[in-house]
């Protein structure tokens, strides 16, 4: 498979991309490219990382151009000596080959899902934002990453999988108080496109739980096409596929997704029955208030009839609501 990002480029930028990849996976301390601008050169290397996160190794460069030359001078920036990648690269493949391993039978669906839930459960998001948290071997190594390294994670673990995975970045908006770039992923299953967020999903499920009982796995941002996803993530800066297809999410495809109230209210008295949490969506129009209002009110009276409290949590964009008894 041809990599995304090296498709939407012309072809000087496709030869540039090539000269790069060589002289970064040959850790060489400089190499010639292409002579380009500055800034198509930054875009270039920013493109190439996302299509090869394997590259974890490589965070910039510097250049030196020559007045007549068609060529220019990268030096890269490296994270770490030579020796110390190589043992690091040993490592992530190891890791890899091991985590894939039972996943190879898998349908593809099947195999998006197994990446998915090894996030959630494997990694922990990192607030204090180490280095390597950006690249693969946080997630896959130290088990801690932020947005960045647990894309980079899922697209490394889907290409090894043979599941066509791209990352997808939206800017971000400080008039909303987004203060950083966010990174997730689009994945192709069945012919379709579809966002797929496991670092949302990630800190979702984390809210539910503590270090005892970890919370169950959330699946709110598992195959939303882009009408739900850009109910609460910013518009893409790279160009990335059209994800138009809605109806195959999650929720969805395993029957939590309800357009009646006495639905919710069932699936409630059976879940306060066997002292069970559920997660479900709503899709009986738009989650106002009132109608919020009115299913609280079902699944609190559901755990009323038992003597039982609902503790009830809300992600009020996918209109997905979590309770337990």
């Amino acid at each position: 498979m041809e990599p995304y990002y090296y498709m939407q480029l012309d072809k000087q930028q496709q030869a540039a991309y090539r000269d790069m990849k060589a002289g970064l996976q040959a850790l060489a301390p400089s190499f010639l490219v292409t002579r380009l601008e500055n800034r198509v050169l930054g875009d270039i290397f920013f493109q190439l990382r996302l299509d090869c996160p394997e590259i974890f190794y490589a965070v910039g460069f510097q250049y030196r151009f020559y007045p007549d030359s068609t060529k220019v001078e990268l030096v890269p920036e490296y994270l770490f000596e030579k020796a110390k990648i190589r043992e690091h690269q040993k490592a992530m493949e190891a890791r890899i080959a091991k985590l894939i391993r039972p996943a190879q039978a898998l349908t593809a669906w099947e195999k998006e899902l197994y990446i998915h839930d090894f996030i959630c459960q494997g990694v922990r998001y990192d607030k204090l934002k180490k280095p390597y948290s950006h690249e693969i071997i946080g997630p896959l190594g130290q088990g801690v990453g932020v947005c960045e390294g647990i894309a980079k994670s899922v697209k490394v673990l889907c290409d090894a999988l043979g599941v066509w995975c791209v990352i997808a970045i939206c800017g971000n908006n400080p008039e909303k108080g987004i203060k950083y770039r966010h990174t997730w992923n689009i994945v192709r299953i069945g012919g379709q496109y579809y966002h797929l967020d496991a670092t949302f999903d990630n800190t979702l499920g984390k809210h539910q739980g503590n270090a005892e009982a970890p919370g169950e796995i959330r699946y709110d941002y598992f195959n939303l096409g882009d009408k739900a996803v850009f109910r609460d993530h910013e518009p893409l800066i790279a160009p990335a596929p059209g994800c138009p297809d809605n109806d195959h999410f999650y929720y969805k495809e395993k029957k939590l997704s309800f357009t009646k109230t006495e639905e919710v209210y069932k699936r409630a008295q059976q879940m306060a029955k066997k002292g069970r949490a559920m997660t479900f969506q709503w899709r009986g129009g738009y989650l106002t208030r009132e109608v919020l209002q009115e299913l609280l009110e079902l699944i609190r009276k559901a755990g009323e009839e038992r003597q039982k409290t609902a503790r009830i949590s809300l992600n009020w964009p996918q209109a997905v609501i979590h309770f337990s008894y």
